[in-house]
């Protein structure tokens, strides 16, 4: 299955919640789901929703997540099975798996607006893990990984004006973060209680899978 290269407002609609897909457009009156918060399509604004069953509430909470984190079906599948075989409750142990990708860490830093635009950044080079050039977005990050900013990138228009504005990013308790060497370390894994923004059951994605 390719990668979605479609309006990412359509995801947001089709789910009837805001994904936060386009960064710091989702906070303005541009977003679509301030202006048309219905289905896409040309019968959504008269379309009734009939009553969900058991199976559609599971799986749109697996598309949510999955949607959220820009990850594909196979690989979404992989992180589940590592979650079944780790220590812990299942959908809480699936959600460090995915706050824990170099991608997500490096939009968590403040470093990108959006995953989106952090997988780019990631892919481009532009980020080294304890010294080292990590080009793979779903490099999974452990306590005591620092990420940085290579030093190459940092002459980058983009990073120079981007270093100006990290004195007033906020970042969740199991990171740390230096604005002066445009770094962050990784403190501890991941609590459930961390990841706020996720607007997602994650028992039910368990369910899903556990059919």
């Amino acid at each position: 299955m390719a990668r979605y290269t479609g309006p990412v407002c359509r995801l947001c609609r089709r789910e009837g919640i805001k994904l936060f897909l386009k960064g710091e457009r989702c906070y303005t009156s541009k977003c679509a789901m301030e202006r048309r918060p219905y289905p896409p399509g040309m019968h959504g604004p008269e379309r009734r929703r009939a009553k969900p069953s058991d199976y559609g509430i599971r799986l749109r909470e697996k598309q949510k997540l999955r949607r959220i984190y820009g990850v594909m079906e196979r690989q979404f599948r992989r992180y589940f099975d590592m979650a079944t075989r780790s220590k812990g409750m299942t959908g809480q142990v699936l959600l460090t798996l995915l706050e824990r990708r170099l991608d997500n860490v490096v939009y968590r830093l403040g470093f990108a607006s959006s995953r989106a635009q952090a997988r780019q950044l990631v892919r481009h080079g532009h980020f080294t893990v304890n010294g080292r050039k990590v080009n793979i977005p779903s490099y999974l990050v452990k306590p005591g990984d620092v990420i940085a900013v290579r030093d190459e990138s940092k002459e980058k228009a983009y990073f120079k004006k981007l270093a100006e504005e990290m004195e007033q990013v906020s970042v969740p308790p199991w990171l740390s973060l230096d604005p002066m060497t445009m770094s962050g370390r990784v403190l501890e894994l991941p609590r459930r209680e961390d990841i706020t923004d996720v607007p997602v059951q994650e028992q039910l994605v368990v369910e899903f899978y556990s059919r």
